[in-house]
């Protein structure tokens, strides 16, 4: 099962950080390259442990629901969503926040299971696997710049 840990640094303090990654609303601004927004479950507000959010995207051309399910919430310093139905075969992402030099250290660790067995793990190293990095620092890198933006300090 592939891995992805990214870690971000924002000069913004760690509960603004943490309110803007459990954002339904951010998280589409934020992802507006794969046209991602919330349809069923929680479509907009913050995010808590329990909620359920259905996502619509388009990911390597392909339109696609996905469910995901918060099922860990520490505030402000960590929160976890699994897939509960989707593409994937199974999905959990850890999204940790640690107070650090006057800001926020951003990790995020994204462990997925690709389906269609050994199909699935050949997609993973010809190209799901960077597609998923490359989303996951998009990501990261886009709340950096909202929660730095003069509007948020």
């Amino acid at each position: 099962m592939p891995l992805i840990e990214h870690e971000q640094f924002i000069k913004a303090p760690i509960e603004l950080c943490f309110d803007l990654a459990r954002n339904v609303d951010i998280h589409t601004q934020t992802t507006s390259q794969t046209k991602e927004k919330a349809v069923g479950g929680v479509t907009e507000g913050l995010l808590e442990e329990g909620d359920i959010v259905i996502w619509e995207a388009v990911h390597l051309g392909i339109k696609q629901r996905l469910t995901a399910k918060i099922t860990q919430m520490e505030k402000p310093t960590q929160f976890v969503d699994i897939m509960v139905k989707g593409a994937f075969h199974s999905f959990e992402h850890t999204h940790q926040f640690i107070e650090k030099d006057g800001g926020t250290l951003m990790i995020d660790r994204f462990q997925y299971k690709s389906p269609f067995g050994p199909l699935g793990i050949l997609a993973d190293k010809l190209f799901l696997e960077s597609y998923m990095r490359r989303f996951i620092v998009s990501r990261a890198e886009a709340l950096k710049e909202m929660a730095e933006s003069p509007s948020h300090l």
